[in-house]
C-alpha cells in the first residue's frame, strides 16, 4: 500500500479536504516524516479518524445512526467473543488466525465508535454476554469444535445483517461503502472459520460458503439460514437462469439478508 498515492488521490478528488480536517494543509502530509514502520502503523488509524471528522457529519439521519449503532452492537459482541476465547487460548490450536479476526473486530468497533461520535451521535455501550447461549453451548471456550460452530454462527449472522441494512445507508455513500467493506471482511472471516471446521474434521461437508439451509434445519442455528435455501434472492428468481436449474449452485452464489429484528432474535440467547 502506497500511502502517499492514497493521500494524493484524496486531494485530487477533494482539494479542500485538509482544510475541513485542519487549517494546516500539510497536516496529513506530515505523516510522511515518520519512519516507515511508524507510518505504516499510525497512518491508517489517523487517516480514519480525520476522514470521519471530515465526512461523517454530513447526511447522517436518525435512521442511519440507528444502523451504525446496530452494527456497533454486533461488532462489540464479536470482538468480545474472540477476546474471551483468546484469554482461554489453550484450547485453540492455531491462535494466530483467531488473533487476526479478533483484531479486525476491534478495528470495526473503533471505526464505528469514531464515526458515530464524529456525526454527533452516542455510540452504544458494550452489552453483557452469555456465550454459552443459556447453556446451549456449555463448552464454547473449552472445546474447539463448539467454539468454531458459534464463531461461524456469529460471522454468518454478521454478513446477513450488514446486507440487510445496506439499503438504509444509501443516502450516505461514504458510510454505505464503509459498511460494505466491513461486510466483505465478515464474509472472509466466515469462510476461514468454515474451512477450519472442515480441515479439523468437525464437519467434513461444510463449505467455505453457505449452501441452502447449511444443514441447520431443526437446530437452534436454523433462523440464520431461514431464507438461504430459497431460489428467490432479493427481487429475482435465481432458478432457471438461462434456462438452467441452478439448484445448490444458485443458493451458493448469493447470500441472503436478515432484518434487524431477526438478527436481534438470533442473538438474544447470547445476551446476559
Amino acid at each position: 500500500m502506497d500511502i502517499s498515492k492514497i493521500i494524493q488521490e484524496v486531494e485530487n478528488v477533494d482539494p479542500e479536504v485538509y482544510d475541513r480536517i485542519d487549517q494546516r494543509r500539510n497536516v496529513i502530509k506530515n505523516f510522511m516524516n515518520f519512519s516507515s514502520k511508524i507510518a505504516i502503523a499510525a497512518v491508517p488509524i489517523a487517516l480514519g479518524t480525520m476522514f470521519n471528522k471530515a465526512y461523517a457529519g454530513s447526511n447522517v439521519s436518525g435512521k442511519i445512526m440507528d444502523v451504525l449503532n446496530f452494527a456497533l452492537s454486533l461488532e462489540h459482541l464479536e470482538y468480545r467473543f474472540y477476546e474471551t476465547a483468546l484469554s482461554n487460548a489453550d484450547f485453540i490450536p492455531k491462535k494466530d488466525n483467531i488473533n487476526v479476526i479478533r483484531d479486525h473486530e476491534k478495528a470495526h468497533v473503533r471505526f464505528l465508535q469514531q464515526t458515530i461520535t464524529a456525526a454527533n451521535g452516542t455510540p452504544v455501550a458494550e452489552a453483557k454476554y452469555d456465550f454459552t447461549a443459556k447453556g446451549l453451548y456449555p463448552n464454547v471456550f473449552t472445546d474447539y469444535a463448539q467454539f468454531l460452530s458459534v464463531a461461524q454462527a456469529f460471522e454468518d449472522t454478521g454478513v446477513a445483517a450488514y446486507k440487510g441494512q445496506a439499503g438504509r445507508l444509501k443516502p450516505n455513500n461514504d458510510l454505505l461503502e464503509a459498511a460494505l467493506r466491513i461486510h466483505s471482511v465478515e464474509a472472509r472471516h466466515s469462510a476461514h472459520i468454515r474451512f477450519a471446521r472442515r480441515m479439523n474434521g468437525f464437519d467434513t461437508t461444510v463449505k467455505p460458503w453457505i449452501i441452502g439451509n447449511d444443514n441447520t434445519k431443526g437446530t437452534a442455528l436454523a433462523p440464520i439460514y431461514k431464507r438461504e435455501a430459497k431460489h428467490r434472492k432479493l427481487i429475482f428468481n435465481i432458478n432457471n437462469i438461462g434456462g438452467y436449474k441452478t439448484g445448490n449452485a444458485g443458493t451458493s452464489s448469493f447470500d441472503q439478508q436478515l432484518h434487524m429484528n431477526e438478527v436481534l432474535d438470533i442473538l438474544k440467547p447470547f445476551m446476559a
